[in-house]
């Protein structure tokens, strides 16, 4: 019969996972927990182990394709007993329960005289669920693979670690034993790896189950309590020192899946990176005289409604700047070997959400005077933070500013909008002891940030472009009455 395997749950709260690559391909024949694939989530890559023995007989997923945790993942071609997955462990009957100790030896169960069990006692077989669990051996006489193959375990004699572990799993002196990857999850086997701890000392204390967190932190109590903590790995023991576990009601860790604004942006993020040979020049520049005309500008009535700020001004200087140095207001076209000037600026003004980091895009914004384009900032500010900008609103930009000083940050590297071939970062405006036609006097200072694209802008550009910005930041009066 085919039998089907669908993505199982991997134990992350991550809805998808990444096909990485594939360890089978059609026609293969495959055993109970083989490795047959191996899938790249958000935390980790993680290996699929098959539920079945028989032949592929069909994958549903090509390397590179995402798949939803439940969808059709491979088909496998079983017959007679192997026609449904083995249960769990914990979903067998107890007589007929065996679990791997530390050593790779199969413990007994507590049953005192083992009995044939009747056909009807035999609990219903299900598909196991929780990657790194693998299902159970239908008969405790089948071979167990070898996680790690075999290898010389060096067992570190401390006492501490002997009262914590089982006496029979610790030996003195080198031995030569099969050593048996325990049953747990990805996020329970990294969590004992960042505490020093090795799941085989962990797994001999708790026979026949899957090892957990809890057995984890109970295991490095135990350690604590005795003394000195240590390491049992393949091949060596290391010493480390294992504080015990806090106990506390609240969550250790929130997970949070990546969806939505959060995952383009940084898909983007990313494309953007690794695609534009980004490069940032800064300067500082005493603002003082933007600050006072913003100051003056509050009690004038003609604009009352209007709220026009340092990234008002900041934006309008970017406008002007860009009409001198059009190589900033460009797009490097790969694909038709060309690069494309702007003759207008769609400026992308960075706000912070709480569905993460939009730019929504002020279209034409060379063409408005500074009190439209203040307001223009306001309302897609706040547009942004109410969740509502369309996605058509965030496309199209030439050039982009990020107000990094509302956060109380001086400067930064931002990292472009790909297709943009410039990103402004304005700090914070702070009063600073500075030099003023020859003395030392309190200024408003701010440094300004600015990333452009190598391919397209030269250092000399760039260097031009923040002088521009900066006379504009200095002498405001006159050059808000340049168009």
């Amino acid at each position: 019969m085919i039998a089907e395997f669908l993505l199982p749950d991997l134990g992350e709260g991550l809805p998808e996972a990444e096909i990485v690559q594939w360890h089978v391909a059609e026609g293969d024949t495959v055993t109970l927990n083989q490795t047959i694939a191996e899938v790249e989530t958000a935390k980790a890559i993680v290996e699929i182990p098959s539920p079945y023995a028989g032949t592929v007989q069909g994958l549903h997923a090509a390397a590179g394709d995402i798949v939803a945790v439940g969808s059709p993942l491979v088909s496998f071609a079983v017959e007679g007993a192997d026609a449904e997955p083995p249960a769990p462990a914990a979903e067998l009957p107890a007589s007929q329960r065996t679990a791997a100790a530390g050593d790779g030896r199969a413990v007994e169960t507590v049953d005192a005289e083992p009995a044939a069990i009747p056909a009807d006692d035999v609990a219903p077989r299900a598909t196991p669920t929780l990657v790194g669990y693998g299902a159970a051996p239908a008969s405790a006489s089948r071979p167990r693979r070898r996680a790690r193959g075999v290898g010389t375990v060096t067992i570190d004699t401390d006492h501490a670690v002997r009262e914590a572990a089982p006496h029979d799993v610790l030996r003195t002196g080198p031995i030569d034993l099969p050593i048996e990857r325990p049953r747990s999850t990805p996020p329970v086997r990294k969590y004992a790896k960042d505490h020093g701890i090795d799941l085989v000392l962990v797994a001999a204390s708790h026979p026949g189950e899957a090892v957990t967190r809890a057995h984890v932190d109970e295991f490095a109590e135990r350690v604590a309590t005795a003394g000195t903590g240590a390491t049992l790995t393949n091949g060596s023991a290391s010493a480390s020192k294992v504080p015990p576990a806090a106990p506390t009601t609240e969550p250790r860790v929130t997970r949070v899946p990546i969806r939505g604004v959060r995952k383009h942006t940084a898909a983007a993020m990313v494309h953007s990176a690794f695609t534009a040979p980004h490069a940032t020049t800064f300067l500082t520049v005493d603002a003082t005289a933007t600050t006072e005309l913003l100051a003056s500008l509050k009690h004038d009535r003609a604009l009352d409604g209007h709220r026009i700020g340092v990234l008002a001004i900041v934006a309008k200087a970017v406008c002007l700047a860009l009409g001198r140095t059009p190589a900033l207001n460009a797009k490097w076209d790969e694909p038709a070997g060309e690069i494309t000037l702007h003759h207008y600026v769609n400026l992308g003004i960075a706000a912070a959400t709480d569905r993460g980091l939009v730019v929504p895009v002020i279209p034409d914004a060379e063409r408005l005077p500074l009190v439209d384009l203040a307001d223009a900032i306001t309302e897609l500010a706040a547009t942004a933070r109410a969740g509502r900008t369309v996605p058509g609103a965030m496309t199209g930009g030439t050039f982009s500013i990020t107000n990094v000083g509302v956060f109380g940050v001086d400067a930064g590297t931002p990292i472009l909008n790909p297709g943009e071939a410039g990103i402004l970062a304005v700090g914070a405006v702070r009063r600073t002891p500075w030099e003023h036609h020859g003395e030392i006097a309190l200024r408003d200072v701010v440094t300004l940030s600015l990333s452009f694209d190598h391919r397209l802008v030269d250092g000399a550009e760039a260097a031009q472009f923040l002088t521009d910005v900066a006379g504009v930041l200095r002498e405001p009066g006159r050059a808000m009455l340049l168009r």
